[in-house]
Order: structure tokens, then sequence, then C-alpha cells
């Protein structure tokens, strides 16, 4: 599962809303400052920090195998605009859209694919709960036809990376933060997969389909987790003063 807490740390400094006599935000106030402050990231933070050029994880692939990844490009920063397929943005649409990053990656052996991307959204954090409550108790992550649709980039692995190529796929709706990130994997050699599994399904144990022996759910699994933990810290750095205390 994606997180759901932001991480911590910060350096040492002062700043002016905690000089003596200033006014404190109560811890809701605050909340939603922060919240709000966090909707900035996107045109904050350089690309390669979402995205860097490669990753890697000593653990991720199927088995606690490790797994290295390459970027193969990055989508430019758009609105959200024929992004999803009609039923899965007609879903997300509450939370509307302020900016959508995305990028797609190649595994070490060029045969695998993956797109993930960071949805920057309008509501507010009640809306943001709402829509994860829902995504949750309606299990909306395993449902084939809420897949996010991959980004391909000629003359690259990804090449042939669309709908129908689409294998495993996995979709976090944070509740602290206004950020949707989701990731989709596929095979590099253009196979359409007739049946994509989420990626519950396909790192289950004994997983014998397509998407879990390939290591596709795994895939999408670790690339989403990073873009999370990477967009939580974009998010601090907003909404953290150099001396530990919030904004």
């Amino acid at each position: 599962m994606l997180g759901l807490g932001l991480l911590g740390g910060a350096a040492a400094g002062e700043w002016i809303n905690h000089e003596p006599g200033t006014p404190q935000l109560t811890a809701a106030e605050q909340s939603a400052r922060t919240f709000g402050l966090s909707r900035g990231l996107w045109h904050s933070t350089p690309v390669s920090t979402f995205f860097p050029a490669t990753l890697h994880s000593a653990a991720a692939g199927p088995g606690g195998a490790a797994r290295t990844w390459t970027r193969v490009g990055v989508a430019p920063a758009g609105n959200c605009a024929d992004a999803f397929d009609p039923l899965l943005a007609k879903v997300l649409a509450p939370a509307g859209c302020v900016r959508l990053l995305r990028a797609t990656y190649t595994d070490a052996t060029s045969s695998s694919v993956t797109t993930v991307g960071l949805l920057v959204t309008s509501t507010d954090a009640a809306g943001m709960r709402k829509l994860s409550a829902r995504w949750s108790s309606q299990h909306l992550d395993s449902r084939a036809d809420l897949i996010p649709r991959s980004v391909a980039f000629a003359g690259t692995p990804a090449a042939g990376f669309g709908d129908k190529q689409r294998a495993s796929w996995t979709v976090g709706i944070a509740t602290d933060l206004p950020v949707i990130v989701y990731a989709v994997s596929g095979f590099a050699d253009g196979r359409a997969v007739p049946v994509p599994q989420p990626v519950s399904a396909a790192t289950a144990k004994g997983a014998t389909t397509a998407p879990g022996q390939s290591g596709l759910g795994n895939d999408a699994l670790a690339l989403a987790n990073s873009l999370d933990t990477r967009a939580r810290a974009a998010a601090e750095s907003l909404t953290v003063t150099p001396s530990g205390a919030p904004r």
C-alpha cells in the first residue's frame, strides 16, 4: 500500500511566524494550511526529483529480487484531459486536476515498461478523504475498467505501450495531501494482456498469471511507492520551516 504519513526532519533556522507574540495556528488550521501549500509541489520541484533517471531497489522484484529501472521519457506536465479512460476520469473528477505529471520506465532487461503518474488535485482534505473512502469501500482498486492509461515514447522500449498492453496497476489516493499516485505496467514487446491484474493480485504469493510471474505487479508497486515517497518529501519541503516547525 502507498504511505499515508508525511516524512519528518528539517534543518535549523528562525521564521517570523514563530516570533514571540505571533498568533499560533490551531492543529486544524495548520493541517489545512499544510494541505494547501502542498498543492504547489508540482511547480516548486524539479521533475527529476519526482522521476529520477535511474531507480534501484534491492528487494522489490519477485521473491525479493533486486530491481533496477531506467526512465525512458517524461510527458509534459498538463491537465488530465485524455489521461484516463472515461470511467476512471469520472471517478476521479470530484478531486479536480491542478496538474498531472507522468513518466515511463523500463527495467534493466528492457522487457517491462511502467508509467507512473502524480495527479495534484484541487479538492480539500475532506474531498480526498471522501474519494479515498469510496475507492476502498467499493473495491475500485481491483476493477479492470479503472486502469490508468500508460504513456508511450517512440524510439524506446515503451514505444508500443498502449491501452491493450496494460498488465498490472495500482492507484493510491492520499488523505493528508492533495495528490493521487498511480502506476501501470506492461510488457515491452507490445504484447496485449487479455486479463490485467491489480498489484494486490499480481504480487500475491503463488501468483501464476503473466503479470504475476513476470514481476509486472512488483514493478508497478515499487515505482508507485517510490513516487509517493518523493512527492511527500517535496511536500514537506514546502510546508516545514528550516527550524523543523510547520510553516
